[in-house]
């Protein structure tokens, strides 16, 4: 099996890294020249507390990649959701009927991708990294999470269990017949780290305060909420219990505490302490994927009729953020609570028949 890492940034170094060091075939292409001649010249290297290293890699920027115009076996997608059309285009005449690109991405991309080669190339993936990009030729990994693979019409092939294997090469990597409910329990948790890219406190310390708790709750269940009306059953990953939060009527806020405690535990052994959104934000000034992962779910949410004001708010200040037109700061929180606050009164008088 050829594996073509398509953005060799955060999730596709770190996995194309160690597929490589467990001596896979790997190609690495990327947009960014100064990368592709950094890992061509002194190989990829991985940063990590215990045993980083470093690989030799092929890379190839993607117009060499066109130009050289081989066919391509397998492709891990690994770009910003945003870029996932203009990726995939541009390499999809590579692809033979028995291609398969594979998406390593946040967000619901497989759609996307189906849409412009065929359902029959596309499988599914959840990937769950801390990583950071840092600079040309090395990545900061901060903390090991997890991967499933599936097929989008919810079958394990045969095809899947072989993704599996090689990928054992980086880890515990499984295969799941219910790859859409984790791609929704990840959007849903990953709405709340969405929230705290909102100010510059840690992940930790953010989800560590009993006043934020049911907030980030509240933000989460909307996603479900939108899960469900799809009938879709979102599972639960590294600590992260959906189940938990949705459905409210079903909450114990005694088991929510004790599974946010474990999930605050965890984040404190991990060294990146930070969203790759923050970071997009306060380091490298660029536009981030909030867009492409929220606004599919919002529009899914009003269609169905469901309340989306706290993540249309959260997209709202990432969006404004983004432009200029806001501060990075914990008073951002502060504005969802006040929201959280009216919908919640909203909710009881609706109930009281006020």
């Amino acid at each position: 099996m050829n594996i073509t890492i398509f953005g060799a940034g955060a999730i596709g170094g770190v996995i194309g890294a160690y597929l490589v060091k467990g001596g896979q075939q790997v190609t690495f292409v990327d947009i960014a020249e100064d990368h592709v001649k950094e890992m061509r010249s002194n190989g990829l290297k991985i940063n990590m507390q215990e045993d980083p290293f470093t690989v030799a890699v092929d890379a190839y920027t993607v117009d060499e990649l066109i130009e050289k115009g081989e066919p391509l076996d397998v492709v891990f997608l690994c770009v910003k959701a945003q870029y996932t059309k203009a990726a995939v285009q541009s390499f999809m005449h590579l692809l033979s009927p028995q291609s398969m690109v594979v998406s390593f991405q946040n967000g619901l991309c497989e759609s996307v991708i189906a849409s412009l080669i065929g359902k029959e190339r596309t499988v599914g993936c959840f990937v769950n990294l801390f990583a950071d990009y840092m600079k040309p030729g090395e990545i900061n990994y901060g903390g090991i999470g997890s991967v499933y693979i599936g097929e989008i019409d919810r079958s394990i092939s045969k095809r899947v269990e072989n993704l599996v294997e090689i990928l054992s090469l980086w880890g515990n990597a499984k295969s799941t017949d219910n790859i859409n409910g984790y791609l929704w329990g990840k959007i849903a948790y990953g709405t709340i780290l969405t929230a705290t890219a909102l100010t510059n406190e840690t992940i930790a310390d953010l989800l560590d305060l009993p006043r934020h708790r049911l907030l980030f709750c509240d933000l989460a269940a909307e996603v479900l909420a939108v899960a469900e009306s799809k009938g879709i059953s979102p599972e639960g990953f590294d600590d992260w219990c959906p189940e938990l939060v949705f459905p409210i009527e079903n909450r114990n806020h005694n088991y929510i505490d004790d599974q946010f405690n474990k999930l605050v535990s965890r984040l404190r052994t991990y060294t990146k302490t930070k969203t790759g959104i923050w970071r997009d934000l306060a380091v490298r000034k660029r536009k981030t994927e909030v867009p492409d992962h929220l606004t599919p779910v919002i529009e899914e949410g009003e269609l169905a009729g469901l309340n989306m004001e706290l993540t249309k708010a959260t997209l709202k200040m990432i969006v404004e953020i983004e432009d200029g037109k806001r501060e990075m700061s914990i008073e951002n929180l502060e504005v969802l609570h006040r929201i959280h606050t009216n919908k919640s009164q909203l909710s009881m008088n609706l109930k009281s028949g006020q």
